[in-house]
């Protein structure tokens, strides 16, 4: 049976209809996917998903994700103290921006499990109270309110040697932002 050119130009425009519509649904289904492949195809940055509920131009009006603070008063002395969590244990520090390193009193450290012998204490340091012996360690993690730095090289002190442990700069230095104004310290991420 043999068809005539018109009713093969109409089955053609059917068939290509057909697939445009397949084509078509398929697009709006999967939408998201299309975007990604696009996007790495070309080199952007993944497009940010919106809520379908929600009105675009309160999105775009929002105001970008804050970094993590905590702001500290100092002490009569001074001096800036404050608890901060330690290997997930509660410690007192003092936050000292002239020490190189997280410098954990003997008792602190072990508060914070980290158990150490004589053998450990291979630095030689000065300090404002003469030379010390130092243990170095890395510090999993280090917490302040909101903020918290993993990995953080500490030293612990000899017995006695210390008597608060200090924030310093190899946890301050990570940080996005240390200010110091008015009696007032502000730690952001």
């Amino acid at each position: 049976m043999s068809l005539s050119t018109g009713t093969r130009g109409l089955i053609g425009d059917m068939l290509g209809w057909t697939a445009i519509a397949v084509v078509g649904a398929l697009a709006l289904t999967h939408t998201a996917e299309i975007r990604s492949i696009a996007a790495s195809l070309l080199g952007l940055p993944p497009a940010v998903e919106r809520d379908a509920g929600a009105d675009p131009a309160e999105s775009e009006a929002a105001e970008p994700p804050r970094a993590s603070g905590v702001e500290l008063t100092a002490g009569q002395n001074g001096h800036f103290i404050t608890e901060a969590e330690v290997n997930g244990r509660e410690i007192e520090v003092l936050v000292d921006t002239g020490a190189s390193l997280v410098a954990l009193t003997y008792e602190d450290a072990e508060r914070a499990g980290i158990y150490l012998k004589s053998s450990d204490f291979t630095h030689g340091v000065q300090t404002a109270n003469g030379m010390a012996r130092i243990a170095p360690v890395m510090l999993d993690k280090v917490s302040i309110g909101d903020i918290s730095v993993r990995n953080v090289q500490a030293a612990v002190s000899e017995r006695g040697r210390l008597k608060t442990s200090l924030l310093g700069m190899s946890f301050l230095g990570r940080l996005g932002r240390v200010d110091i104004k008015s009696g007032r310290l502000l730690l952001e991420e």
